[in-house]
């Protein structure tokens, strides 16, 4: 059953919450330079994910990997300038909080006091707890992510979808309920089987963004460049597409050459 979008001023970790608790589905893009989270503030996307995906996109590697910290609280303090109502998060990138819960918590205070995020996002569960807690007993907000975990990716050797066995599928239920207890405000849960998904977001009070988990959680997740179609190699069951940017620029730019070499741009009415 649907429930009619309340209007927020300003969305906060406790009105993800509250959007749960009302039935209320929650929305989410990345975005990664200010003209792009202005567009998407101004669209009325309730969290902005500063992602490290930021790495494929944006700067062309093939894997997470690659981007530093500096370069997520570049991108991040673009996004930040640019908002006036979503809640932005910003991932931590690997490598920045995983050996050590103080260097997690400096990590995670160089991104709120250089970037001006709201939150922070973290890949893992039980592995990570003491991270986790030292960030959020310092006060920063810290949302989860388990499931397909793109920082892992050579763990997993693939990104195929994760927890369909029981084993998998028990520890992911494990840590998400461990992720709730020590206080993070919400949960990404990234290419796992729906029924699952469904099960976890029933289970917890705690708001569950899906990414390729099926329409029973709380909210959903892409990846900006991959739903308006400027990424034409990556098509996985869970993208929608909603544009194909990538033709319509193509055209656009094509013209624009041709204008150029034609001696029809500029005409009279374009010069001073």
């Amino acid at each position: 059953m649907s429930v009619a979008k309340k209007d927020y001023k300003r969305i906060t970790t406790k009105t993800l919450v509250d959007m749960k608790s009302r039935g209320e589905k929650i929305s989410m893009l990345t975005a990664y330079d200010f003209s792009m989270a202005q567009i998407v503030d101004g669209a009325g996307i309730d969290v902005i994910l500063v992602g490290d995906s930021a790495s494929n996109v944006m700067a062309g590697h093939e894997t997470t990997l690659p981007i530093t910290l500096d370069q997520m609280i570049y991108h991040a303090a673009s996004v930040v300038r640019a908002i006036h109502r979503s809640l932005v998060v910003v991932d931590l990138p690997f490598g920045s909080y995983q050996s050590d819960p103080k260097e997690a918590l400096r990590s995670a205070i160089r991104i709120m006091k250089e970037s001006g995020g709201h939150a922070v996002k973290m890949e893992g569960g039980q592995e990570i707890k003491e991270s986790i807690k030292r960030i959020l007993n310092a006060g920063i907000p810290v949302m989860g992510h388990l499931g397909l975990t793109p920082q892992s990716i050579y763990k997993f050797g693939t990104y195929t979808v994760r927890a369909k066995e029981e084993s998998e599928a028990k520890q992911l239920k494990e840590d998400a309920l461990l992720l709730e207890k020590i206080g993070c405000f919400a949960i990404v849960l990234e290419k796992v089987p729906a029924k699952l998904a469904e099960e976890v977001a029933k289970s917890l009070t705690i708001p569950i963004i899906g990414i390729g988990a099926g329409g029973g959680v709380d909210g959903q997740v892409l990846v900006i460049h991959d739903m308006l179609g400027m990424n034409t190699e990556f098509s996985p069951r869970f993208l929608r597409r909603y544009m194909d940017l990538h033709t319509e620029m193509t055209q656009a730019l094509q013209q624009y050459s041709k204008d150029i070499k034609s001696g029809d741009f500029p005409n009279k009415e374009e010069q001073y």
